[in-house]
């Protein structure tokens, strides 16, 4: 069991971190909430990589506070960066190796297990060759065959695409069931956060809520619609089919989004780093994207269902520097 203290952090004049106190002991837990929250800060800070500025690390009840990131590993963590580490001239067959603190370099099962042929990956060049969406599934490979007590995991959907996004659902979903230790993942998807067992929610640097997935995902979608429905009409079961095929939307989702049906909006919803407005011409929308803005998505999907209906729109997006956003666009007619 991993124990958080009274962890602070401070930097720069700001409070990160103020005042952490978690216990956590289920096999699959997520951290997810704003950007600037702390949540990668609160990784590094288990791991080791950051020293907290006050508060103290318990893990299966030992003191770990002062250790060192080997000393850390050696009692059985690891940890996944949003960019997996490339190491030239080495192979996946040795990464794996290490990893295992074996010669594994026969055992195929670990790269299976992420749904990579080993025959086609096991003497591959850890370089740019690799894919993100490899590389992805390379270090989860990696933290299966260490079998260590807590993998943790910052962010793994970044900087890949759509379709390897969609993959990596399923490898998470398979690791979960085979490794025997903890799992503490970041990440801002639906998808990955509805697999977890809880989820811890960051705000402000605070632990503000910290449940069951289910109902943290309940209140985080009811929080969404509230903003979003506007005294809008419910849509009927043909538009609601159409929402489904042209952006995979079965509900509201979390995250920005501007639904429009029949030239009417169905709801719509800003974030902290994503801002949606009406044109001034009232003919479509501007969509603004904070610089840094990471790991976000926005849907503006738009249905036709009516016969007769013409409607021309205009969608602008303003994205700022150093932003790794997806945009789901589509048109049911």
């Amino acid at each position: 069991m991993l124990e958080l203290q009274n962890i602070s952090f401070h930097a720069d004049d700001k409070d990160i971190l103020k005042d952490i106190n978690l216990k956590i002991d289920d096999k699959f837990v997520a951290i997810t909430g704003p950007n600037g929250s702390g949540k990668s800060t609160l990784l590094k800070i288990i791991m080791g990589i950051i020293t907290p500025t006050s508060g103290k690390i318990l893990f299966d009840g030992q003191d770990i506070t002062d250790l060192a990131v080997n000393e850390r590993a050696n009692l059985g963590m690891s940890f996944a960066f949003q960019q997996p580490v490339r190491f030239k001239g080495l192979k996946v067959k040795d990464l794996l190796s290490i990893a295992a603190g074996k010669d594994v370099s026969k055992d195929c099962s670990y790269l299976r297990s992420v749904g990579l042929c080993p025959r086609d990956y096991l003497n591959r060049e850890i370089n740019d060759t690799l894919s993100g969406g490899e590389m992805k599934r390379i270090e989860i490979a990696m933290a299966a065959a260490r079998g260590g007590k807590m993998s943790l995991f910052d962010e793994p959907e970044a900087g890949i695409d759509l379709w390897s996004f969609q993959s990596l659902i399923e490898v998470f979903e398979n690791l979960r069931n085979i490794t025997n230790g903890n799992i503490l993942i970041i990440s801002h998807q639906e998808r990955i956060l509805e697999i977890a067992d809880k989820i811890i929610y960051l705000k402000d640097g605070q632990v503000d809520r910290y449940d069951e997935s289910a109902k943290i995902m309940d209140e985080l979608k009811d929080a969404t619609a509230h903003t979003a429905r506007r005294g809008c009409p419910a849509m009927d079961d043909l538009e609601k089919r159409m929402l489904k095929e042209v952006a995979e939307l079965d509900s509201l989702p979390v995250g920005a989004f501007n639904i429009r049906s029949n030239g009417k909006s169905e709801g719509r919803c800003s974030t902290a780093n994503i801002q949606i407005e009406s044109r001034e011409s009232g003919d479509g929308i501007n969509v603004y994207f904070k610089d840094g803005t990471k790991n976000e998505s926005c849907h503006i999907p738009v249905i036709i269902s009516k016969s007769g209906h013409k409607e021309c729109v205009y969608n602008d997006f303003f994205i700022g520097e150093d932003c790794d956003v997806t945009i789901i666009a589509g048109c049911g007619i």
